[in-house]
């Protein structure tokens, strides 16, 4: 794994962001607009996935970051069970369904690996690093 600098290059936190921007077109041209708080509930939950990695990752410490990334990982389930529940209500079709769901488990899949690798590493964050 390179070096990471911000979570701007976290490669789940990317899809993630691609995720809460295919939510908010799915708000904007479907019928999902209008149902108010199944829309907001996926708005939120989408944001959410993004939101706890970048946190996570500014909390300068492992440990923190991993309890972060476990949280986006739960809105992950979140989502795509919120999104057959939109499907289920004719808001959106088969494919569009599967597509969204894929996307979101991609992101779930690597939210774990990102958490089995810190979990393994010997660096402990950089709140740590002088520390004796």
């Amino acid at each position: 794994m390179g070096k990471i600098e911000s979570f701007e290059d976290i490669e789940a936190w990317q899809m993630a962001r691609e995720v809460c921007n295919d939510i908010y077109d799915l708000i904007q041209t479907t019928p999902l607009g209008k149902n108010y708080a199944l829309r907001d509930q996926m708005d939120r939950c989408s944001g959410s996935v993004m939101d706890n990695i970048a946190e996570g990752f500014e909390r300068n410490g492992n440990k923190e970051f991993i309890q972060f990334l476990s949280i986006a990982k739960a809105s992950c389930g979140e989502l795509r069970s919120q999104l057959y529940r939109t499907y289920d209500r004719k808001y959106i079709d088969e494919p569009t369904l599967q597509v969204l769901r894929q996307k979101v488990l991609v992101v779930s899949k690597k939210i774990s690996a990102f958490i089995t690798y810190l979990s393994k590493s010997e660096f402990k964050g950089v709140k740590y690093k002088n520390r004796t």
